[in-house]
Formats: structure tokens, C-alpha cells, sequence
């Protein structure tokens, strides 16, 4: 296992911001852009992140197992993608995860000199600097692969190592003492960072962040018209992975108290493929209420109006098919509330999207940091059902609550705008450059080894 480079002399210990001359950005990540490569909140997190570097005049490569009957290396808004693994996909069609240990396999071995010979090469030539960004447990045994390979080429100190936890996923395969040797070690939250301490870590808190473009003005006519389509004054949304920790039965047990109690609530869900799914409709029966699947394509605001109106008042609707962004954007601000009501979020991205459309989210309490209790949403704090019920109760007997904790949600989902967080990132990014004894740009010029 090799140590990062030793400090060579002309190390500059006072470095200017990183600029695009001097910085280059590559992400390894098993999800991506690719409706294959998509299995939740990561793939979005690269995409918009890579993006966002782009966008920022940063020469930007994701490198992602991505779909194997797409291009292996394509152009995609200012961000190189790199689709890798593409002949193990081919044999795995189901997704980014069907074979992935074959998959992790194939990244750390070939990955690391493909990488070297055609990014980090010419970036040291050209007196650049590369910070490579990996992404959750699939990545760990790449790290080490590549920093290895670095120190050996003699090239260590001319690139930056960073490896990012989104969430627990994996982390017993993990080699921790290791990982934390070659690289230094990030993640979303200061809930997710108390929970890696026990893994012997000290992760660097990065929040995870959203495009300018979520801040965009929504469809207002639209967003209306969802929410007379759907004949109540407590519409609901929740959207997500079927599973526990996402608290679905809590949230159906308050749609079903407070339609007992004469409040006509409903709920429009859109969940994934996840078996855990038919114990949540299954407990949905158990409450008394009728389920309604909606198998018909949603295309847009109109598609959501004939889900909600031809169901005749369903107390839940299941949406089947994909939701393009746009609609459910228009339904983030429609509902009375999002229930993003997880009992474990790393972070919680949902929850912020709703913020910034000007939507009221309710999220949990774990890594949700961006929340201020009925200071820009609501947070539920515990699994019962009377808590979420209660809290949409206020929301219909009080419309000016609604109103105030929307128009503070869209301004302090703001901060979180990736370039802001791209901000902070690049100043992390010099104290980790020190610790690993990367050589730092100078007044802005590339640097000198």
C-alpha cells in the first residue's frame, strides 16, 4: 500500500483558490445519468454535481457503470461521461447493481490506468492538479488501486483523493484504515459523521446540494390545477424507495386517521421496485383504505389531473409509471405536503427539492440539516401517525403556515445550490490537498513540482 507522495521542495503552504486552470475534476461512481445507472438519490447527485463543476468552466469526467448500449464515452452538458464496465452490463441487464461485485472487480483493475494515461497524465503535463471524487463502498478497493498506482508512476502528489459516504451501504466490506490512508474521507451530513465514528473515521461534512434550476420559478397554473383535480384540502405526496426506514406506514396511518376523523385526505405515492412495497399496500388494506393503481403514462401536469380525478377519490393513488422532474415538481408545490418523513436519511435530497419548488416538506430528524422546524418546514420527530396527522391538520386550518414555511423553504434551499456548496468544497479541498501532501496552485498559477 503506498503512502502519499512526500513533500517535494517549492511546496507552496499558502495556495490561491482552485480555478479551472489549475484543477480538474473526475467522478467515479458506480450510478450516473443513465435510466440504468439510476437506483436513487446517487445517480442524481452525480449527475448535478458533475454538471455543476462544468458549468463552472472545470474540465469534468463521470465515470459511471453505465448503460452497455450507449456510447462508452459521450458529451453530455459540458461533463465527459465515461461508461465503464459496459461488457459486464450487457450481461446484466436489470441495472447498475445486478452483478455488481463482477462490476467492482472490473473497475479497480482496469480503471486506475485508463484514468492515468488519458486525465491525470495530461493534467500533470499540462501543471494541472486532479482531484478524483469517489463515490460510496464500490469504490473503496479503486482508491487504493489508484493511489498506488500513482505513487509508482511517481505522480502521487498531482492528485487529490477524495472518497464520499452517502449513505451505510457496505461499510463492513470496507478496509477503513486503509481507505483512510490514500484518501481523505467526506461525507453528507454531521448525522451520517456520527454514525462512521464507530467505524474509526472523522469524515469531513460536504452537503449534498442541488441545481440552480431547481430554483427556477414552477408552474403555478399547473401546480393549481393538480390540486383542485384533487378535490381535498389535504393532498399528500410521498416518493421514494420502498422500504423501512422510509416510514411509508406511518404516513398511510395518517392519511387513514385523518380521513376518520372527517378530513378527506389523500395521498399520491410513487415508491420503486422493492418487494418491501407490497407490505405497504398490504398495511394500506389493513387501514381501510382503497388503493388505486395508475398504470397510464405521465407526461406531464395532465397526467396527474386524470390519475387523481378518474380515480374518484381514492385515498391512495400508485402512480406505475415514471415521473418526468417537471411533474414532480408541480406536485411538490400542489400537495399540502411532501412526506419525506424518513426515521434514517444521510441526508435526505428529497426533502430539500421540495424546499427550493416552494413546496412544504416534512422530513425526519436525522439528516435533514437543512430543516428548521416550522422555520422552513416541518420535521417529525417520532413514527407515530398522530404526529404526521396532526401537523397536516394545521396546514389546512392554517393556510398563512402553509404560506410562511414555503416562502422561507425556496429562499434557504438557496444555500444549497451546488455552486455554493462547490464553494466550500474547493476550500476543504486545500487542507486535504496539505494532507496528502498534493502540491497546491500558487497565486493561482498551476503548480511546480
Amino acid at each position: 500500500m503506498s503512502k502519499p507522495a512526500p513533500q517535494v521542495a517549492g511546496f507552496a503552504h499558502c495556495a490561491a483558490m482552485f480555478s479551472p486552470e489549475t484543477l480538474d475534476i473526475v467522478m467515479v461512481s458506480f450510478e450516473g445519468p443513465d435510466q440504468y445507472s439510476q437506483a436513487g438519490g446517487l445517480g442524481v447527485r452525480a449527475r448535478e454535481l458533475c454538471r455543476a463543476f462544468a458549468a463552472l468552466g472545470y474540465r469534468t469526467t463521470l465515470v459511471f457503470v453505465g448503460d452497455p448500449d450507449k456510447p462508452g464515452v459521450e458529451l453530455d452538458q459540458g461533463v465527459q461521461l465515461v461508461r465503464w464496465c459496459q461488457d459486464i452490463s450487457d450481461r446484466y441487464r436489470n441495472g447498475v447493481y445486478e452483478g455488481e461485485l463482477a462490476k467492482i472487480r472490473d473497475l479497480t483493475a482496469t480503471l486506475p490506468d485508463a484514468l492515468i494515461d488519458s486525465i491525470i497524465r495530461p493534467a500533470v503535463e499540462a501543471g494541472r492538479t486532479t482531484a478524483v471524487l469517489c463515490e460510496e463502498w464500490h469504490t473503496a478497493w479503486f482508491c487504493k488501486a489508484l493511489s498506488d498506482r500513482l505513487h509508482g508512476l511517481g505522480m502521487r502528489q498531482n492528485a487529490v483523493l477524495l472518497w464520499n459516504a452517502n449513505n451505510l451501504f457496505g461499510f463492513d466490506a470496507i478496509d477503513w484504515p486503509v481507505l483512510e490512508f490514500v484518501a481523505s474521507i467526506t461525507t453528507v451530513s454531521k448525522y451520517m459523521k456520527h454514525l462512521m465514528w464507530p467505524y474509526g473515521v472523522n469524515p469531513v461534512v460536504i452537503p449534498n446540494g442541488i441545481p440552480e434550476g431547481a430554483l427556477v420559478e414552477v408552474d403555478l397554473p399547473a401546480a393549481r390545477a393538480i390540486r383542485a383535480a384533487s378535490g381535498t384540502p389535504c393532498l399528500t405526496f410521498k416518493i421514494g424507495r420502498f422500504s423501512p426506514d422510509k416510514r411509508w406506514n406511518q404516513a398511510v396511518a395518517a392519511i387513514a386517521e385523518l380521513r376518520s376523523e372527517g378530513v378527506p385526505a389523500r395521498m399520491l405515492m410513487r415508491g420503486g421496485m422493492e418487494p418491501y412495497g407490497a407490505t405497504v399496500l398490504a398495511f394500506a388494506a389493513e387501514c381501510g383504505l382503497e388503493v388505486v393503481d395508475w398504470y397510464e403514462p405521465v407526461d406531464d401536469a395532465g397526467g396527474i389531473v386524470r390519475a387523481l380525478t378518474d380515480t374518484r377519490g381514492a385515498p391512495i393513488v400508485h402512480l406505475r409509471r415514471f415521473l418526468p422532474d417537471q411533474v414532480v415538481t408541480e406536485i411538490n408545490v400542489a400537495a399540502t405536503a411532501v412526506l419525506a418523513n424518513s426515521g434514517h436519511e444521510p441526508f435526505g435530497l428529497v426533502g430539500l427539492e421540495v424546499m427550493a419548488a416552494s413546496g412544504v416538506a416534512m422530513v425526519g430528524a436525522t439528516g435533514e440539516e437543512y430543516a428548521r422546524p416550522y422555520g422552513n418546514a416541518i420535521v417529525v420527530e417520532t413514527d407515530d401517525p398522530a404526529e404526521i396527522a396532526s401537523a397536516l391538520r394545521g396546514l389546512v386550518e392554517q393556510p398563512a403556515l402553509g404560506e410562511r414555511l414555503r416562502v422561507a423553504a425556496r429562499r434557504d434551499a438557496a444555500d444549497f445550490a451546488w455552486p455554493v456548496v462547490i464553494d466550500g468544497l474547493l476550500e476543504r479541498l486545500r487542507f486535504m490537498c496539505l494532507h496528502q501532501r498534493v502540491v497546491l496552485p500558487v497565486d493561482g498559477a498551476p503548480p511546480r513540482a
